[in-house]
């Protein structure tokens, strides 16, 4: 399925997993960096058979068209047009830095709204965890540059970490590509107040990274958890720990996540 919105040119690509009865509450999943709709979000598949789960490729990744630079601004365009007359809204990471930005322009047709660790970290800077991670991460950041190769800069995100390396396949690479040429989401300054007076369910979800390499723990992981940890009490949202996972705990615990978005959705 393409979805066209208005003024961004050649349409998103979403699939559609459904088999669920006719009239089925829509959802519409937003992924992170690196990383596509269908790979993100494969554990969520198995909610298909209770609700339309509608699953974005982010321009520059998956199935979707090129753009120059990955920006978060231009997916919440993107997102706001896909909710049409509503759907239930999910986003994680980079993504869902966009969800956030879509919400706020339509809250009246997000029926629900969850962040999965969510990582603009500049909007919770107020929190000293989150504000020591943002100069450690844009000297970082700033050091390596952006000359890296794209399968150089799979292997520093993964291997250092105690992460596998995923397959390079020209999928991957590719999301790697437009991962290494988006707009910062550390520093996305997002405005909170809209959603904090919307009315939506809301719920931030983070994993508790105990299982983590502890050079990951350290320098993502504890800022994660601080940033989902403020945003969650800025907009009213109910703040979901899940033990034994970590930037991924949709992937990592999909049986325990997929638990809270059923019973958020029924809601």
């Amino acid at each position: 399925m393409n979805a066209e919105p208005r003024g961004q040119g050649e349409p998103v690509h979403v699939t559609v997993w459904d088999e669920a009865l006719p009239g089925a509450p829509r959802v519409v999943l937003v992924h992170g960096t690196m990383s596509w709709g269908t790979e993100c979000f494969a554990g969520q598949r198995p909610l298909a058979g209770m609700f339309r789960l509608e699953v974005v490729d982010r321009r520059g990744f998956g199935d979707s068209p090129d753009i120059e630079r990955s920006d978060y601004a231009t997916d919440a365009e993107d997102i706001a047009e896909l909710l049409g007359n509503g759907a239930h809204l999910v986003g994680h990471s980079y993504g869902a830095a966009a969800v956030m930005l879509a919400a706020s322009a339509r809250p009246e047709a997000v029926q629900s709204l969850t962040l999965i660790e969510p990582s603009a970290l500049r909007t919770a800077a107020a929190h000293p965890t989150v504000a020591a991670a943002l100069v450690r991460i844009r000297a970082a950041f700033g050091e390596s540059g952006r000359e890296v190769s794209p399968q150089e800069h799979l292997r520093r995100s993964t291997e250092p970490y105690g992460l596998p390396m995923p397959e390079p396949t020209p999928r991957m690479l590719r999301a790697v590509r437009s991962a290494l040429g988006e707009r910062p989401v550390w520093d996305a300054e997002l405005p909170l107040g809209p959603l904090a007076k919307a009315t939506m369910p809301k719920s931030v979800v983070n994993g508790t990274w105990e299982s983590a390499h502890p050079d990951y723990r350290q320098f993502t992981g504890m800022a994660l958890m601080a940033c989902g940890e403020y945003l969650a009490e800025a907009i009213g949202a109910r703040h979901v720990q899940v033990p034994g996972a970590d930037h991924f705990p949709h992937r990592d615990r999909p049986d325990e996540v997929n638990a809270v978005l059923a019973r958020l959705w029924q809601s």
